[in-house]
């Protein structure tokens, strides 16, 4: 298997196609495998007939499996959107990060587990570029079908790595907030950062990876705050 990662365990999968001619990896996209043990979720990704796949998962105890080539496109996204663009399988790298999620008893992510994680988006995002704010969750590209990889999952810790972003917000974004704001309004922020806003649940995936503490998907101080921030920091 052509990979440049080090310290994986090979477990290909026949799940895999070629990438558009022309079209290279700008996003790297993190999910849980919400399922009830690790060794389901490695067989359905390399089982033929499910038709799905990612590029690495990494297990519980930092163990990271190499299922599919970068230069190849896995099949992990579904179907997804960022930033107006749709195919996001053939312009990402997928990682599946063992977790039984929601459906099976969604708990924290084991400190090296999230180690594991860190050093492996970090290798990807050096040899293709992948700038942090372009780290996202399976939640952020397809809002109203995946809740992964949850707000239980570290990205402020992934985030002082250089791996994401997570929202600082100043003075200029604490400024007042107007909660009479019209859905409108907080739909096209959410739009200039990047969500398909067409979707439902959008607020609610933006505070799942954003403000975690305040899962109500309505607007609210902190949530717009932060929303704000992240607009700042990354210029939209």
């Amino acid at each position: 298997m052509t990979r440049t990662g080090t310290g994986c365990i090979d477990r290909p999968s026949p799940n895999h196609g070629p990438r558009p001619e022309g079209v290279g990896v700008e996003l790297l996209i993190l999910h849980y495998t919400g399922m009830p043990t690790a060794e389901s979720a490695l067989s359905r990704l390399c089982e033929p007939a499910a038709q799905v796949s990612a590029h690495y998962t990494v297990d519980e105890d930092g163990t990271v499996y190499a299922h599919v080539p970068e230069d190849r496109r896995a099949w992990h996204a579904g179907l997804s959107s960022w930033r107006g663009r749709a195919d996001v399988n053939s312009r990402s790298i997928g990682i599946e990060i063992v977790n039984p999620g929601h459906e099976f008893g969604y708990r924290p992510f084991p400190a090296a587990q999230m180690a594991a994680v860190a050093d492996l988006c970090l290798d990807i995002m050096g040899r293709h570029g992948i700038a942090p704010a372009d780290v996202l969750g399976h939640s952020d590209i397809a809002p109203a079908r995946k809740e992964d990889p949850g707000e239980l999952f570290d990205w402020p810790g992934l985030a002082a790595r250089g791996i994401g972003l997570w929202p600082q917000p100043t003075a200029v974004d604490n400024s007042p907030v107007d909660l009479a704001e019209s859905a409108e309004d907080v739909a096209a922020l959410l739009g200039r950062y990047g969500y398909d806003t067409a979707e439902s649940r959008v607020l609610l995936s933006f505070q799942r990876h954003f403000h975690p503490e305040r899962l109500t998907g309505k607007p609210d101080p902190e949530t717009l705050r932060r929303l704000r921030a992240l607009l700042r920091m990354t210029g939209r």
